[in-house]
């Protein structure tokens, strides 16, 4: 099983949201040593919790600085965009870094009703216009000319080349997973998002409605999880704690800056809070590194996922590189080689 990195350019408290953009630079050069298969960013907007407005910039810088790694997004919230634009953008940067560019896509807003509108004032009813979007997304990026009958018809995405960009269709629900099927392309379950809720569910939707693509011959589905990975339960624990702390607040509707360990030990929990917070402890993959990976793999196995994509937030930036160090040795990670 591969394993691959989320990354949402979380906000924490005390330090400015630009310099977790810069902790992304440096985080995806640190797994790329560690022989993590790819590395991608999310979109959110309009957030104090995540900075990652623009994954398409964040690609070209790291794919710019790094050689082995593949990079993409999780995802481009394409209702947002329109497809020529978003064809051009990846065919840049397969041009950047060819035959190692990503392009996951996405339907949901990445943010709330009223910033979806400031993002594109035009894209009333764009949610239902998604599978039209995708496929001429799908044939931008491959250099196929769309279909005479299309107003399109004859306008080409440039950079052309030999390769093209792997399209994945992301998701936390029934919707991904058919639209996946549909078009042939591989799949990412949001497990993070639902802590899990549906995931078996969309999983056997997609690979019973798989239509083989030339590409893709075969389905082939992957996990997001989020996990933290420490040298022992002890070290674990307020990692944990701070992560616990910022869903009690999502879940509420409130999305502020990833709170230290420190704030998350003072924060006055209820006791509906505490029982709120046993729940997610027994539901999580959080503890000593031998014990998470070994949850992982249990997980990978009983849903029949070829990868599982982490997702790491933690406070101090050293402790998430620590994370995913620990990971990378328990799963034998090994770099791929150096291009020729």
């Amino acid at each position: 099983m591969r394993l691959s990195v989320l990354d949402q350019s979380t906000i924490v408290s005390g330090r400015s949201p630009d310099s977790s953009i810069r902790e992304s630079l440096s985080l995806a050069r640190h797994c790329e040593a560690l022989g993590y298969a790819r590395y991608w960013l999310a979109e959110h907007h309009n957030s104090d919790s995540q900075a990652g407005t623009a994954p398409e910039i964040l690609i070209a810088a790291i794919a710019a600085t790094t050689t082995r790694i593949r990079v993409g997004s999780a995802g481009v919230m394409l209702p947002h965009y329109a497809s020529l634009k978003v064809a051009e953008e990846f065919r840049v940067l397969e041009a950047i870094a060819p035959g190692r560019i990503d392009l996951g896509l996405g339907r949901a807003p990445g943010s709330d009703g009223r910033t979806a509108y400031a993002l594109n004032p035009n894209a009333a009813g764009a949610a239902e216009n998604f599978p039209a979007q995708v496929a001429e997304v799908l044939d931008w990026l491959a250099g196929r000319t769309l279909p005479e009958t299309h107003p399109f018809h004859g306008v080409r995405a440039q950079p052309a080349g030999p390769t093209m960009p792997e399209v994945w269709m992301l998701g936390s629900s029934d919707y991904g997973a058919q639209a996946a099927a549909y078009f042939g392309l591989p799949y990412c379950f949001a497990h993070f998002i639902t802590d899990g809720r549906g995931a078996a569910e969309a999983l056997e939707v997609y690979r019973r409605n798989y239509r083989p693509s030339a590409r893709h011959p075969e389905a082939m589905a992957a996990l997001c999880v989020f996990a933290i990975a420490a040298e022992t339960e002890e070290e674990a624990e307020p990692l944990f704690l701070s992560r616990a702390l910022w869903r009690l607040h999502r879940d509420r509707g409130v999305f502020p800056p990833f709170p230290s360990p420190e704030e998350a030990a003072r924060y006055p929990y209820s006791e509906a809070e505490q029982a709120r917070i046993e729940r997610m402890r027994a539901r999580s993959f959080v503890g000593a590194a031998g014990r998470v990976a070994e949850q992982l793999a249990t997980l990978g196995e009983a849903l029949k996922v070829e990868e599982i994509a982490v997702l790491t937030a933690t406070h101090d930036p050293a402790a998430r590189r620590r994370s995913y160090t620990l990971l990378a040795r328990e799963f034998a990670l090994a770099p791929a080689p150096e291009p020729v």
